[in-house]
């Protein structure tokens, strides 16, 4: 049986693990809102329109916090619409989307949702069309107590307290093209640094996203980051990047590597906000948030028989992914890669929540069910918390077309408050089962209390609401500790989560 090695140390610390990494998105898009979280004649529906399986779906994934309402919607989004009376705010063409936005959910109601999903609300406001004053302005309205215009309008909407919403994105995608109200990165920059300056004014205890490039491979990618902060770096907490994979070309070893990629991405954006850090002589660090990742492929051309059926339509069902197994590796392979790099990484959204290209799927008037994806984020939402701790992997390596020496293993560990321990580790291989042999000495006494595995003999297996136990996790049975070296075998193609305690 093939091996690898791995050492740990409670001194190996690369840094606290932000809880918000395992966050989550909402866009008004497709059924993520219609049909996802709000169908009112659901037979689970609250009275506020609610459904209670989606809910508990949501509260069962352990989510911290979900940005919202946007993505490419909110560049065209105009906030005001989404409060009030709902039998006054205006139906409106949504042109990112090519649908028609009821404004039946808004600010209030999301709000209002989070609270029973046991999330916090990520706002983005829109840079697109829009700009510092409609960004103080939603500030007020969220967060000032009371006795000004927009904050006694929250009130008389029914809202007496603030809504306490701390996490607020300067826009999105500001460099891509199909944006509204697409900008250089120095017209970025410049409103994102004004509409930063005065929402810290009406709140000084909010933090803000300012917008990354939209894409890796963006003709922009670096230098939009580098001259952007150059404008707003010091207004600002975070700076966002956004990710997606496929597979079209059925390479599963290839596809399973695209997390090597995701760790350049992260280094080379920290390494630009250390540049510019150290031009301003700053003495603050910009950490980043990862604000839209996933897989996303396998939806594309459904997406455009859909559009061709009915453009305009209200919650037309687009984006909707269904995942495989494969997909559920990286899927854990991404979340290593967010806990190796714990330090920087201090937001991440898992794009979406329901529906668009989402771990939790719907039927309207029918059930919710786990998707394969939903497995490896509830798992290190659930175990991975306190220090993310630096391993030291010695693996058998295999080559692909876009990398060379892929790990066969990949793994992260936390050491939790409570001196616990948890390895979450990916076997790549596609048919041998591999042995990995911990040295824990560093850590006295310590026996597994958990592991589990996900895997499966066909990485192409789904869940469906016939069957949505096709793809779910498994108990191992096989870590053993002795004299502080811990073996487990991890199963050909396989998510692995250990607990020590």
């Amino acid at each position: 049986m093939k091996k690898a090695t791995m050492i740990l140390d409670k001194d190996f610390a690369i840094g606290k693990i932000d809880p918000r990494i395992y966050g989550s998105f909402i866009e008004h898009l497709g059924r993520a809102v219609y049909g996802g979280i709000y169908e009112p004649d659901h037979p689970t529906a609250d009275k506020n329109g609610f459904r209670q399986d989606v809910i508990d779906l949501v509260r069962k994934l352990g989510v911290p916090v979900v940005r919202y309402p946007g993505g490419n919607f909110v560049s065209g989004f105009n906030w005001e619409d989404s409060i009030g009376p709902r039998d006054k705010r205006p139906k409106r063409l949504d042109l990112a989307w090519a649908t028609t936005e009821t404004n039946e959910v808004g600010l209030h109601e999301f709000c209002d949702w989070a609270k029973k999903a046991d999330t916090q609300v990520m706002y983005a406001v829109n840079l697109g069309t829009r700009g510092p004053d409609e960004a103080r302005n939603i500030v007020e309205y969220a967060n000032h107590k009371g006795g000004s215009y927009w904050s006694d309008l929250r009130i008389k909407n029914g809202a007496k307290n603030p809504l306490g919403i701390k996490l607020w994105c300067l826009g999105n995608e500001m460099d891509g093209p199909w944006q509204i109200g697409h900008k250089t990165a120095y017209e970025y920059g410049r409103v994102a640094n004004e509409a930063a300056k005065v929402m810290k004014w009406v709140d000084p205890t909010i933090e803000l996203v300012a917008c990354g490039s939209a894409a890796h491979d963006m003709p922009t990618y670096g230098s939009w980051e580098y001259q952007m902060l150059d404008e707003c770096y010091d207004n600002v907490d975070y700076v966002s990047l956004h990710r997606y994979y496929g597979n079209p070309t059925n390479d599963t070893p290839g596809f399973l590597a695209r997390n090597m990629d995701l760790d350049d991405f992260i280094k080379e954006v920290v390494a630009i906000c250390d540049a510019v850090g150290g031009k301003k002589h700053a003495k603050k660090k910009l950490n980043l948030s990862f604000d839209e990742w996933n897989v996303w492929y396998h939806s594309n051309q459904q997406d455009q028989e859909v559009w061709k059926a009915d453009k305009w339509g209200r919650a037309l069902p687009l984006l909707e992914d269904v995942y495989n197994f494969e997909d559920a590796l990286l899927a854990g392979a991404i979340l290593i890669t967010f806990l190796k790099n714990a330090d920087r990484v201090k937001v991440a959204c898992l794009a979406q929540l329901v529906n668009v290209i989402a771990p939790i799927m719907t039927r309207n008037g029918g059930g919710a069910w786990a998707q394969t994806i939903f497995w490896p984020m509830m798992h290190a939402s659930k175990y991975g918390r306190g220090t993310s701790l630096r391993p030291i992997i010695s693996s058998p390596v295999y080559d692909c077309k876009d990398y060379e020496k892929v790990p066969l293993v990949d793994a992260a560990a936390t050491l939790g408050d409570d001196g616990s321990l948890t390895i979450f580790a990916v076997n790549r291989d596609q048919k041998d089962d591999i042995t990995l042999d911990c040295d824990l000495r560093a850590f006295g006494s310590l026996k597994p209390v958990e592991h589990i595995v996900l895997h499966h003999d066909d990485v192409k297996a789904v869940n469906t609401e016939e069957n949505p136990n096709e793809v779910v996790p498994a108990k191992g049975r096989n870590a053993k500790v002795d004299a502080g070296r811990m073996t487990v075998k991890l199963p050909a193609l396989s998510w692995n989560v250990i607990k020590l305690a």
